[in-house]
């Protein structure tokens, strides 16, 4: 099982839209991504970030809405193949690993054991398990101890208990052959025929087979930010960073600097932004001159404090969204980013910091 497990990290892609963050898998013999509908629903474009290639934006191809089943434009990459276990029942009482991005952290698998083969929920028949479901590896394989992908996991249920849905495998290949029959066109399944209807035969916006209303991914009204989210999304452009590329769920964005990694976050509710650089990890011992350089920092810095969360060292600030204009926050971001860029190095070659696991 931990070959597999290792096999499919190199698989597994991190998703991010305005909406929502999630997990894909890259099937190589398909040339697409697998994900849910949900994740990438309303959007041309989500951002994509994998082992073998740099984050970036990809076009969703194809959407089932009824199986919450989604297929992205993969970069070509020499990713491992995966195979689909289509022709390996799943049966209660076996073991299988969800495998994804929680809370949108990096690559975790874990491990559950099947409850029910015949969950029922609006006439689909899911597979429920135990092993941990989180937001963040929605869209993510279910892989049974062979390693082969047997479902694709969808949602926890709430307050219930640790159990998780996933959608059988079947479907997905369901879905794989009508996406198939369009020969890489844009394409949508029709949730009440369940066919697959793509550019070329498409009736305005109804299903040529029954007359179901549909719209094909490229014609959704692409995100536009408004208020607070404008200014910064502005604010990162004139810093040099592609808004839509920065985008990391809602009113969140994520980008790197050197090798910090820098969240922001706009906590509407308050009307606080935060700027958290995570820069990199304790060292195992010899930390009190570390604690000391961090206090001492905290002392003769503007605007900006260091702090530790579990093993973390964080470098942030704190604005307030009435304060908050293009140019003032141009000025502490720019801030934010250049000091990342230096306290990194200086904790790892001075203090024996580590560098951030990827």
């Amino acid at each position: 099982m931990q070959n597999a497990i290792d096999l499919y990290h190199s698989v597994v892609i991190e998703i991010a839209t305005p909406y929502f963050i999630g997990t894909g898998f890259y099937l190589r013999d398909a040339g697409v991504i697998v994900t849910n509908e949900h994740i990438v629903r309303d959007n041309r474009e989500v951002v994509i970030n994998g082992v073998h290639f740099p984050k970036q934006l990809a076009q969703v191809l194809f959407v089932d809405e009824r199986h919450d089943l989604a297929f992205v434009v993969a970069p070509p990459v020499d990713a491992p193949v995966i195979k689909l276990g289509v022709d390996s029942p799943v049966r209660q009482g076996d073991v299988v690993v969800a495998v994804g991005h929680p809370f949108g952290f990096k690559y975790s698998a874990s491990q559950g054991i099947v409850s029910n083969t015949r969950h029922e929920i609006e006439q689909i028949l899911y597979i429920q398990h135990d092993a941990a479901l989180n937001p963040g590896n929605s869209g993510g394989p279910l892989i049974n101890e062979n390693g082969e992908v047997v479902g694709v996991n969808t949602f926890k249920v709430k307050d219930g208990n640790s159990i998780g849905i996933s959608l059988p495998v079947q479907h997905l290949a369901e879905a794989l052959a009508e996406f198939q029959k369009g020969g890489g066109q844009l394409g949508v399944r029709c949730h009440s025929c369940n066919n697959g209807v793509f550019k070329s035969n498409i009736e305005g916006v109804y299903c040529p087979h029954c007359g179901a209303k549909l719209k094909l991914p490229d014609t959704v009204e692409e995100f536009e930010p408004l208020g607070v989210a404008a200014t910064l999304e502005e604010m990162l452009e004139q810093a040099g960073y592609l808004a839509p590329l920065s985008r990391s769920g809602p009113n969140c964005w994520t980008i790197n600097k050197g090798s910090a990694k820098i969240t922001v976050h706009y906590h509407e509710g308050n009307g606080i932004i935060t700027g958290d650089a995570y820069l990199c990890s304790l060292p195992k011992a010899n930390i009190k001159p570390l604690y000391e350089f961090l206090l001492r920092q905290n002392y003769t810095l503007e605007g900006l404090s260091l702090s530790i969360k579990d093993q973390a060292i964080i470098l942030s600030l704190i604005i307030h969204d009435r304060y908050l204009n293009v140019e003032s926050g141009l000025k502490m971001f720019q801030n934010l980013f250049e000091q990342a860029d230096h306290f990194d190095n200086i904790l790892v070659e001075e203090y024996g910091a580590v560098w951030r696991a990827e």
